[in-house]
């Protein structure tokens, strides 16, 4: 789907009159929320800059769920508000009361993951008179850890992913990006000032295969290393894109639940590993899920293709999983795959799934050739 094609939302909301504050928030089906979130702060992601944050703080842009209203929540400063809010922006004098048409706020974003970036979502949710009249962010790839002053340095050369564009108060403002480049950090800007409650940056990881090179074994269908999920029975509960997150699941729905099954079917996710692989050993973890974690699990791979596309080969027979445990298979030698699915019988959930082992030479040699074509 094209940007022109994206829903798009413009000027004030109404006040809030009571009751729930969502009930007039705009947002539509963006056609990129299924990718993964490159500006996840489980992923490593933050905000490591603003030029101001005076009413709130540049760092609830990354939060995870959606802005939370309280409408009795004042302090010393105002209307505390859960999201990035800056102060209003006044000209030079009394006879220039208004900001210029260059005046602009301004944070700095470093995603969690670099990567391909498919769609923006900048939402302005209970910003409904104090939103800014526009948006535009820019996009760099710099190596390492920049610092603020790297980023902002003169000789830096930043790529436009969105133009500056108006935006409607209290909606969620999404916007397709086409740029086949890998990007690390981003600038986001609001015209000239105002808040935005929440930034999701949608995309496909682009690992650094040197980084890859050097860890040799490493957990292959992780989101940070280029891993994703392709398709999946059920996303009733919680999306399957959990159980590649970093780290261990800390709570129920930090994992893939399915709805209960009344068949005599199965429940299933396929994944795409990083690049073609040698798996040795696997990981299937339950944490938190206790009276509804699967009873079984199998584990299957394909070497080359789509996930959907010929024959699936078990690598791991269906076995007996416990509830709220980390399972460790070490597989009887080492398996070569593009693609895995991991059944689950008959229904339930798993918290993480964790495979070990390396990139085959064919495999790190595509990575790094995608590593060139995207910039790297």
């Amino acid at each position: 789907m094209t940007d022109a094609a994206i829903p798009r939302f413009t000027g004030d909301a109404s006040p809030y009159a009571g009751g729930d504050p969502y009930a007039d928030h705009r947002t539509a089906d963006f056609p990129f929320t299924h990718l993964v979130d490159l500006a996840d702060r489980r992923l490593g992601a933050g905000v490591i800059a603003a030029n101001d944050e005076f009413f709130a703080e540049r760092e609830n842009l990354l939060k995870p769920g959606p802005a939370v209203f309280d409408p009795e929540h004042f302090g010393h400063k105002g209307k505390i508000m859960d999201g990035w809010e800056t102060r209003r922006r006044r000209g030079v004098s009394a006879a220039e009361p208004h900001p210029t048409a260059d005046d602009h706020d301004w944070a700095l974003v470093r995603l969690g993951a670099p990567g391909v970036i498919r769609g923006i979502v900048l939402d302005t949710a209970h910003f409904r008179g104090n939103y800014p009249q526009a948006v535009s962010v820019d996009a760099v790839a710099l190596p390492g850890s920049p610092s603020p002053e790297d980023l902002l340095a003169p000789d830096v050369k930043w790529t436009t992913l969105v133009p500056r564009t108006a935006v409607g108060g209290h909606a969620a403002n999404g916007f397709a990006v086409d740029a086949e480049q890998r990007f690390t950090h981003l600038r986001v800007n609001q015209h000239p000032d105002g808040g935005i409650a929440r930034l999701r940056v949608y995309g496909e990881v682009a690992p650094d295969p040197a980084w890859l090179g050097a860890l040799g074994t490493f957990d292959l269908a992780a989101l940070e290393n280029g891993g994703l999920v392709e398709d999946a029975s059920d996303r009733f509960y919680s999306p399957a894109t959990n159980t590649i997150q970093p780290g261990r699941s800390r709570k129920m729905d930090d994992g893939w639940e399915t709805r209960r099954r009344r068949d005599q079917g199965n429940d299933w996710i396929s994944y795409r590993l990083a690049a073609q692989s040698g798996i040795r050993a696997v990981e299937i973890d339950t944490a938190y899920l206790k009276g509804n974690s699967a009873g079984w699990a199998s584990l299957s791979v394909r070497d080359g293709g789509n996930a959907g596309d010929g024959d699936w080969t078990e690598v791991l027979p269906r076995t007996r999983l416990q509830p709220d445990t980390n399972h460790r298979f070490v597989l009887d030698g080492t398996v070569r795959a593009t693609h895995v699915r991991i059944d689950i019988f008959p229904d339930g959930g798993i918290s993480r799934l964790r495979l070990f082992g390396s990139l085959t030479d064919e495999g790190a040699a595509a990575l790094a050739a995608r590593h060139r074509e995207l910039g790297g």
